[in-house]
């Protein structure tokens, strides 16, 4: 008996919403290798980072584990990006744990099952955003704005690490507070030379190895000579390491809680959502352009998802892409999303058999090659780029920048898309528009104010508007219509619009186009339109607004537009580019 067989159309919908099935297909043998090297330099990352943002939430430090472990293989499955790491998330540690903590009145296994039911809610949120196709949102992030998070983001990551390679910690949140802190520690002696020894040794093992031999896997190298460092030379009581891991394997387990923590639960789960969709979808289309890859923000929503609901259903809390561990994993020859499942099988046999493996690895060998890591993320060409190109652009990334690196990722980057959509409005506010004329030896018709040699229809004044029509703009279109019908010499008989450039018309710049009519009637002036779009011309009939211009005086070029106005009128006109 034959198996069903998939139709290329059925092949293509199931890769589609399940991306692992197209990287399965199409996985070459040949990247296995550079996977399962990455998947094991990152295991080294996601042990300590996922405990460590665990007990920041307040919760068992082998939640943040779960955490880890779940959403990477979830992730693999339905994740559109081939590199992306999720998992816990600095910018998410201190919601979850302002949400839970009060409502677990000390008990640990509420606050777990408190946890896993928000990100349960939190994945069934950007879930339904996915389907009902509101990843469209992600064009709001504009090339300067992903300049600037990279470069606040990595930053901020370079400065969180350095205490760790110096060998000791900080009290602090942000960039400003942590280089604050950073500092303080440096002044008052707080370094651990041995520490620094290590995680200087690594910076240049990465580096220089790269340059001397580029497939050699020089971030793992790092890992397993950091480790090497601290049993030598018996330093496990001097630096920091990351000890031994808690033991077990997450179970599957609907949370329960009370109703009355419903509501709580609900309010964080909107703002867990909003953070972390806004932090993936960057790092997304960051590391798609890189890799070629187009990205489906729709997919990624539900993918985001579905692993936040598979952490929340495995004893594990609200999740989101990491902007330290990606780079990493890049760094690490990362291909495909098999670096996340050797990651998570790897913690998963390290819980279980060898939780001590990496109990000697230092925490300056990881904070090292993170921010060697990170450097990956600074784009200078690019904003270099905006600076001699277009100035307004290059001020929007570094207000970004600032924004992400001072008040944090969020705030950053709804400040930089509130100023571009204010830029924006400001540009369709105040469009360009012209009176054109006809140049000779030039096709059709140009600006006369950059072409002064242009020759106007004597009567006849031909004015383009370069904006749609909408209520920002509405009275200005009327007052700068007026306008060149009154400087019109000899006095303007019809004015045609070339409204090519608008793309819609709505109901404020509708009564204001009426009222435009009314005062042009009155001064026995004909309005005209051409190269109006068929949708638009729709909807001036809904308005009644085409039948009050005509359909004779709906042009589909200026060219015919002239020819209407000269035949109708008897005005003498040579045209200097006769067809």
């Amino acid at each position: 008996m034959r198996a069903p067989s998939v139709s290329p159309a059925g092949a293509r919908g199931i890769a589609r919403w399940i991306p692992g099935s197209r990287t399965l297909a199409t996985y070459r043998i040949s990247w296995l290798r550079s996977d399962v090297v990455a998947g094991l330099v990152l295991t080294a990352f996601l042990v300590p980072v996922g405990m460590g943002y665990a007990e920041a939430s307040g919760l068992p430090a082998i939640s943040g584990l779960y955490a880890t472990m779940v959403p990477l293989v979830a992730y693999a499955v339905f994740g559109p990006s081939r590199i992306l790491v999720l998992g816990p998330d600095s910018s998410l540690a201190p919601i979850i744990a302002v949400t839970i903590l009060p409502l677990a009145e000390g008990d640990p296994a509420r606050a777990v099952a408190l946890a896993g039911l928000l990100a349960v809610f939190v994945g069934a949120i950007l879930v339904l955003a996915g389907v009902v196709r509101l990843g469209y949102l992600t064009d709001l992030l504009s090339l300067p704005i992903r300049y600037g998070y990279l470069n606040g983001i990595a930053l901020t990551v370079i400065v969180s690490q350095l205490p760790k390679v110096f060998g000791f910690s900080v009290d602090a949140d942000g960039l400003v507070p942590e280089a604050a802190a950073f500092v303080r520690g440096l002044l008052d002696g707080e370094t651990v030379p041995p520490a620094l020894a290590i995680g200087a040794s690594s910076v240049v093992v990465v580096v220089a190895g790269r340059r001397w031999l580029l497939s050699f896997p020089w971030v793992l190298a790092a890992v397993v000579l950091g480790i090497a460092a601290v049993v030598a030379f018996d330093l496990a009581d001097e630096v920091a390491v990351v000890g031994v891991l808690p033991e077990g394997l997450p179970s599957f387990e609907v949370p329960t809680v009370d109703v009355d923590d419903l509501g709580p639960l609900t309010a964080a789960a909107l703002s867990i959502a909003l953070v972390a969709f806004a932090d993936t979808s960057v790092l997304s289309r960051t590391f798609a352009a890189r890799l070629g890859d187009d990205v489906d923000p729709n997919q990624e929503m539900v993918a985001l998802g579905l692993a936040n609901m598979s952490a929340g259903l495995f004893q594990g809390f609200p999740i989101s892409s990491s902007a330290s561990r990606t780079p990493v994993a890049e760094s690490a020859g990362a291909r495909t999303q098999v670096t996340g499942l050797v990651g998570a099988i790897a913690i998963a046999l390290l819980l279980v058999l060898a939780p001590g493996l990496v109990r000697n690895l230092p925490q300056a060998t990881l904070g090292a090659i993170v921010i060697v890591a990170a450097t990956s993320l600074v784009e200078v060409r690019g904003v270099h780029r905006l600076w001699h190109t277009r100035r307004t652009e290059f001020w929007l990334s570094l207000v970004c920048f600032l924004g992400v690196a001072v008040l944090g990722v969020i705030a950053g980057i709804f400040l930089a898309i509130g100023l571009a959509l204010g830029q924006f409005i400001q540009r369709a506010w105040r469009p360009h528009d012209a009176v054109l004329g006809r140049v000779a030896g030039l096709k059709g018709y140009h600006d006369v104010t950059r072409h002064p040699e242009g020759l106007q229809v004597p009567g006849l004044v031909l004015y383009r508007w370069d904006a749609p029509l909408f209520f920002a703009n509405a009275a200005r279109f009327r007052e700068r219509v007026l306008r060149v019908v009154r400087r019109a010499e000899p006095p303007a008989r019809w004015i045609v619009v070339a409204a090519e450039p608008i793309t819609d018309v709505d109901a404020t710049a509708a009564r204001a186009l009426a009222d435009l009519l009314d005062d042009l009637g009155a001064r026995g002036v004909r309005f005209a339109f051409a190269e109006v779009k068929d949708p638009v011309w729709d909807g001036l009939r809904v308005y009644g607004l085409a039948e009050r211009i005509g359909d004779a005086y709906r042009f589909p070029t200026l060219g015919t537009a002239v020819r209407g106005y000269v035949e109708e009128t008897g005005t003498a006109w040579v045209d200097p580019n006769p067809d």
